[in-house]
């Protein structure tokens, strides 16, 4: 077995944009990840890898989220404009 450290993942652009809005709202209302997750009944390592882009999420996931975060599922998608979409699927 090697010691070699295997980087990361390349992380796809829309799971990106997604954890940026996750962690936009989740600051913007002074919770910690840990609040967050008890708050949407997930694992603070799940919220942790969403905010970093590294997993791409399911619906059920997204109304966890809202309702976690007291905001409408729509709030989380707001960046995935047609023209958002349109350049990352070129």
């Amino acid at each position: 077995m090697s010691n070699d450290i295997m980087p990361p993942e390349p992380s796809a652009p829309e799971a990106e944009t997604f954890g940026a809005a996750v962690r936009k709202l989740r600051t913007s209302r002074g919770l910690t990840q840990e609040k967050l997750a008890q708050a949407s009944d997930l694992t603070t390592n799940y919220v942790s890898d969403i905010e970093r882009g590294r997993t791409m999420v399911s619906l059920n996931t997204i109304l966890k989220l809202s309702f976690g975060l007291d905001c409408a599922p729509a709030d989380l998608l707001a960046d995935f404009t047609q023209a958002a979409v349109r350049r990352m699927f070129k």
